[in-house]
């Protein structure tokens, strides 16, 4: 197996012949923009998480003919948009050579785990192994439209993690990464999914962006307060108090922020919302919570897969883990995506 989070070593010119290339790329949690109005002239800035328990996997090989094939219903949805990142991957390197591309599971759309741009970067990063060819991330998310706002879930595929980075320039070129710190091992995070729902996205996304009041210059500074301050000094010397501090303060003021385009809440969905404050609760020590992007997948970062276990075992028995929400306990990820040939 070859990660990514490491040196990938130079590729001969593989031939189209050479086997099957399967890529497996992380999900991520975006905990929070820096400053979404660009007061000092630099819009968005993203936190992240890399998270496991969750991936997209992919699978290209040759075929006497193109073929894009899905091994669930959920992954069944995303083969058009695969078809599209195989075609402009060949517009941009020249090559099209028939393959059988197998989308064997995805990430959840639209529900806050990054699941368009790992989509892209998988199919992308294998397609570009397959074909012998040395390309970066950030021109194959270039290539494929994504890392417009953040580049966390760029960084994640990379090498996993915390992540910090600093918003895309005006000129557009990507977000560059500013920090990367290991996530602690002990602490857990409990990822509450409800299923029933779906977040922003696209134009809606866009839209609802444009409609929104900017995020005043001092609040924007707190976050950036916080976040170098409490969040990236907890991670690195292991403090979960100081760190979900500063994490559940900067998603009560983007949430705040995000609230008019999510029906007056910090929350798009009422159940998830209450579900991870019940955690936080429930926990001796606190939790870091909030919610993914646009949600409606949310958190509690707890400091021990006990502590986990015990505010789960809480909120079950108060009846806040209806049918609707799906709920799993996950290790942050310090690695990147994974390749392997066969």
């Amino acid at each position: 197996m070859l990660s990514l989070a490491d040196d990938l070593p130079a590729h001969d010119a593989l031939a189209s012949d050479a086997g099957a290339v399967t890529l497996q790329a992380p999900a991520r949690l975006h905990l929070g923009f820096l400053d979404p109005a660009g007061t000092l002239g630099r819009p968005f800035g993203s936190l992240g998480l890399t998270i496991e328990g969750y991936e997209t996997v992919v699978e290209i090989a040759a075929a006497p003919v193109d073929a894009v094939l899905a091994d669930t219903p959920e992954a069944q949805a995303e083969v058009e948009r695969a078809r599209a990142h195989i075609e402009r991957l060949r517009q941009h390197t020249g090559r099209r050579q028939p393959l059988q591309l197998r989308l064997r599971q995805v990430l959840p759309a639209h529900a806050g785990f990054g699941s368009g741009t790992q989509l892209a970067l998988a199919i992308g990063r294998a397609f570009a192994h397959w074909q012998g060819l040395e390309v970066d991330s950030k021109t194959l998310a270039a290539w494929l439209g994504r890392g417009l706002r953040s580049g966390v879930g760029i960084a994640g595929f990379d090498h996993g993690g915390l992540l910090l980075d600093g918003g895309p320039g005006a000129d557009g070129t990507p977000a560059p990464l500013l920090s990367r710190l290991a996530f602690p091992p002990a602490w857990c995070v409990a990822v509450v999914q409800d299923t029933s729902m779906r977040g922003l996205s696209g134009s809606r996304e866009k839209q609802a962006i444009a409609r929104l009041d900017p995020l005043p210059q001092e609040r924007a500074a707190e976050i950036c307060h916080q976040v170098l301050m409490r969040v990236l000094p907890g991670a690195a010397s292991v403090d979960f108090a100081a760190f979900a501090a500063g994490v559940s303060r900067v998603q009560q003021i983007v949430g705040e922020h995000f609230a008019p385009a999510q029906g007056g809440s910090a929350y798009t969905s009422a159940a998830v919302g209450r579900l991870v404050q019940a955690l936080a609760v429930a926990s001796p020590q606190g939790a870091a919570t909030g919610q993914s992007s646009w949600g409606p997948t949310g958190f509690a970062v707890l400091p021990s897969l006990a502590a986990a276990q015990s505010a789960v075992d809480v909120a079950r028995a108060a009846g806040l883990v209806p049918a609707s929400l799906q709920l799993q306990l996950v290790r942050g990820r310090n690695r990147g995506a994974r390749l392997s040939l066969r």
